[in-house]
C-alpha cells in the first residue's frame, strides 16, 4: 500500500523470513538494486525472487567453469595473440566495468554499481560469452584452453566485485576457482587498465 512500515502498524517485514526463504545475498542485492541516497524504497517480494534467481544464474554460471576446468587451469589471462574476438569483447566489457563499477562505488551510488553488475553477469557473461566459449571448449586444444583461461578470470573478477554486495557466495564460488589468498575480501580489487 506504500505505507512505510511501522510497529505500531504491524505491517513490518522480518528479515530473518526473507532470508530463510531466499538467502541473505538476494536480499542484500534486492535492498542496493535501484536504491538511491535518500529515497524510499517499495519492498517487494518478488524482487527478492528475482534477486534469489540471479545468484542461481551466478552458481550455474560457476558450476559450468567448474566443470571446464583441469589440473592445469590458472587465473592467468593467455597472450593477446591467443585471444579471439569474443575474447578480447568480454575482456574489454570486464575492463569498462571494473572502472564503471569503482568510480560509483567511490560516489556511494550503490544502487548505479548493482545495476551495471547484474547486466554484466546476466546479459554479457552467462547469455554471451559462456555461449561462445562452449563451442571452443568442445573443439578442445588451444582454443579451449583459451576460452577456460578467459572464463576464470572474468569470473574471478566479477566476483571481486560482486562481493560487497553478495558476500557469502561470491566466496564460496571463488574459493572453488584458481586463486591466490586466503579469501576473497583480502584479494586485489580489480583495477582498470588502458591498454
Amino acid at each position: 500500500k506504500g505505507r512505510k512500515m511501522s510497529k505500531s502498524l504491524g505491517n513490518g517485514i522480518d528479515p530473518l523470513k526473507v532470508i530463510e526463504e531466499f538467502g541473505a545475498d538476494a536480499l542484500r542485492f534486492m535492498l542496493a538494486t535501484g536504491n538511491s541516497p535518500g529515497n524510499d524504497m517499495r519492498f517487494y517480494v518478488e524482487r527478492c525472487e528475482a534477486m534469489r534467481n540471479f545468484a542461481n544464474k551466478l552458481w550455474n554460471a560457476s558450476r559450468y567453469v567448474l566443470m571446464n576446468l583441469n589440473e592445469d587451469s590458472k587465473n592467468q589471462l593467455p597472450a593477446l595473440d591467443q585471444l579471439t574476438i569474443a575474447d578480447k569483447w568480454v575482456l574489454s566489457k570486464l575492463n569498462t566495468l571494473i572502472a564503471e563499477v569503482t568510480d560509483n562505488l567511490e560516489k556511494y551510488e550503490l544502487g548505479v554499481a548493482v545495476q551495471k553488475l547484474y547486466d554484466f553477469i546476466w546479459d554479457i557473461f552467462c547469455d554471451w560469452y559462456i555461449e561462445l566459449a562452449k563451442i571452443r571448449l568442445q573443439k578442445g586444444g588451444d582454443e579451449a584452453a583459451t576460452a577456460r583461461a578467459v572464463l576464470v578470470y572474468v569470473m574471478s573478477e566479477t566476483l571481486k566485485l560482486l562481493h560487497p554486495f553478495m558476500p557469502f557466495i561470491t566466496e564460496e564460488i571463488w574459493q572453488t576457482l584458481p586463486h591466490e589468498g586466503e579469501t576473497i575480501m583480502k584479494a586485489p580489487w580489480p583495477v582498470f587498465s588502458d591498454e
